[in-house]
């Protein structure tokens, strides 16, 4: 009885591996979605309510003003000489 049930296994199995096999479809994708346009704005908000403004506190006097200094010593006097300063000669265009 063990052999009949192991051929009769090994027959089942040699049976079924010799059907062909069905061909396997593949469906495409759906495609994506593309947004459309942009709807109409919502409405504005509320306007939240304003907050407390903080106790400012006493500012100090102005201190004074700083007495001028001296004027310093009168310059010496040029001697009567201009610089003249040219600037350097360009290249010529061609």
């Amino acid at each position: 009885m063990n052999h009949t049930l192991l051929i009769s296994a090994l027959l089942a199995t040699l049976s079924l591996g010799a059907c062909e096999r069905a061909t396997v479809v593949s469906v495409p994708a759906a495609p994506a979605a593309v947004p459309g346009p942009a709807g109409p704005a919502g409405a504005t908000g509320a306007t939240g309510a304003t907050g407390d403004q903080g106790v400012i506190g006493n500012q100090g006097n102005q201190g004074n003003q700083g007495n001028d200094g001296n004027r310093g010593p009168t310059g010496k006097s040029g001697d009567g000489t201009t610089v003249i300063v040219m600037p350097p000669a360009s290249a010529p265009a061609n």
